[in-house]
């Protein structure tokens, strides 16, 4: 198989990857209401359908891009989309909510078996001077998917039932993995002395790693509930801060840390991360905030409301591959610093919304969001694969993924927390249901979220500030190493 065939295989399989997961999460959103007449479950039953989800993937995302630098990222890959399509496949056929709810966890813990693989993919196929143009495709894809989940998914619920968005999963999935199976990419090189020595999973590191993410994401998951002063919030952020400092004094003590040293002080790495979980946490914020304030304070219905944002996913996929181009000129920092520009203003045009205001000034907010997110979705992903040192594409995948996942969460816990202490100041009813997307309450969430987007400023300067590769492409030392074999 020459490379050219290669690359464009595994960029389909990147891709692929990327679009099953983001449909998944999209489509799943229409098919809870019916599920939950369905399955006769309430509505906090029917929120653990997304958040146990949730947890599994922000907790092993970076133990499984370890396991994938460890036996090689197309068998984890493989696992995770068989694993995704049988989980699928028995969430359809669900006898009650019980078998709903775990079915989804197992789903989440195969999506965050797959998620690193798509990115380190990338990573040993394309050459550093290439690979800025597969992650532009690669994250034009997961627009598409944004764009049309929800369409997809109001028509299947509408005409074959909410078992169907499960159904659609399994030979999309199934497809995937049997385009993966002709992918061979080279393995990753190592510097240590064996593979084995370097590649041991830290056990311990491990359950430390999961269980963090695991209580700060669903402490987060719960700020709407309970808001950032209640006891269940600050119990959660104080075993997650004590999860943390135990956390980072063993894996300064550990002889193999599930964070390797060499990403620990990659400052490209660690700010391209940084910048993303930001960018992602300010703009998927202010959507949280989108959805009242068009509905409520524009009067708008949801099919309405939800054209009212179409630019941001048509913006973001059309964008993305434009993004290349302006690296090529203009480098990461500047090109960084520019989308999270673009953020921060776009969530300060939706903060001006009234209900005076035409529908182009909500298109153009969300165009400056789609924009905006797309540069540094780019930027940020090409740096943190394109700069992981050799050997450890899967945990730099993983690390990236889970801010991907942590920001948003992140984001909605500023927004809501807000709006309920606004409602708190307005009138003495807090609950979530009366956050009243007024102007009153949704303008002080969108300004600190602004601020939130506009701290992504910081890292953005740590970029490197001209697109210079660090090191050689993996079929370079392939032809001049002869013990570098091809994954199997």
């Amino acid at each position: 198989m020459s490379s050219t065939v290669r690359r464009r295989l595994a960029l389909v399989v990147s891709a692929g990857g990327a679009m099953l997961v983001a449909l998944d999460g999209t489509v799943l959103i229409l098919a809870q209401p019916s599920a939950q007449r369905d399955l006769d479950a309430s509505v906090a039953q029917m929120q653990w359908t997304s958040t146990g989800y949730l947890l599994a993937v922000a907790a092993l995302l970076v133990i499984a891009g370890r396991l994938g630098d460890r036996y090689g990222h197309r068998c984890l890959l493989l696992c995770g989309l068989l694993g995704f399509a049988g989980t699928s496949a028995g969430i359809a056929l669900a006898p009650g909510i019980g078998w709903m709810i775990g079915l989804r966890v197992a789903q989440g813990v195969f999506g965050a078996l797959l998620q690193p693989a798509t990115l380190a993919l990338l990573r040993l196929t394309y050459p550093p001077e290439r690979l800025g143009g597969a992650v532009a495709v690669r994250t034009s894809a997961i627009g598409v998917a944004a764009a049309t989940g929800p369409v997809l998914g109001g028509v299947l619920v509408a005409h074959l039932g909410w078992r169907s968005v499960f159904v659609i999963n399994v030979p999309f999935a199934l497809a995937i993995a049997a385009v993966a199976l002709t992918v061979r990419a080279p393995a990753p090189e190592h510097h240590e002395p064996t593979r084995e020595h370097s590649q041991r999973l830290n056990v311990a590191g491990a359950a430390l790693v999961a269980g963090v993410l695991a209580i700060g994401v669903y402490t987060l998951v719960g700020v709407p509930a309970h808001g950032w002063t209640g006891e269940p919030t600050l119990a959660g952020l104080g075993c997650t801060a004590g999860g943390a400092a135990l956390l980072i004094a063993h894996e300064r003590r550990a002889a193999h840390p599930i964070v390797p040293p060499e990403v620990a002080r990659s400052v490209p790495v660690t700010a391209a991360m940084a910048i993303l979980l930001l960018t992602a946490g300010g703009m998927f914020g202010a959507l949280f905030v989108a959805t009242f304030l068009l509905q409520d304070v524009l009067g708008l219905d949801p099919l309405a409301a939800g054209l009212r944002v179409l630019p941001l996913t048509v913006v973001m996929t059309l964008g993305a591959p434009l993004v290349n181009a302006a690296l090529r000129r203009y480098g990461p920092r500047r090109t960084a610093v520019a989308g999270s520009v673009l953020v921060t203003l776009g969530i300060l045009s939706m903060s001006c919304l009234t209900s005076a205001t035409a529908w182009t000034w909500s298109g153009a907010a969300c165009a400056l969001l789609g924009g905006g997110f797309a540069t540094v979705m780019v930027t940020a992903t090409g740096t943190v694969v394109g700069d992981a040192p050799p050997g450890y594409a899967g945990v730099v995948g993983g690390l990236k993924q889970t801010a991907m996942n942590i920001g948003p969460t992140l984001g909605i816990a500023v927004a809501a927390g807000l709006m309920q202490a606004e409602a708190f100041a307005a009138a003495s009813s807090p609950p979530l249901k009366a956050l009243a997307g007024t102007a009153h309450t949704a303008q002080p969430a969108l300004l600190a979220l602004a601020a939130v987007a506009a701290l992504g400023l910081l890292p953005g300067l740590l970029l490197p500030a001209r697109p210079t590769p660090n090191a050689r492409h993996p079929d370079e030392t392939a032809a001049t190493s002869p013990s570098r074999a091809a994954e199997t």
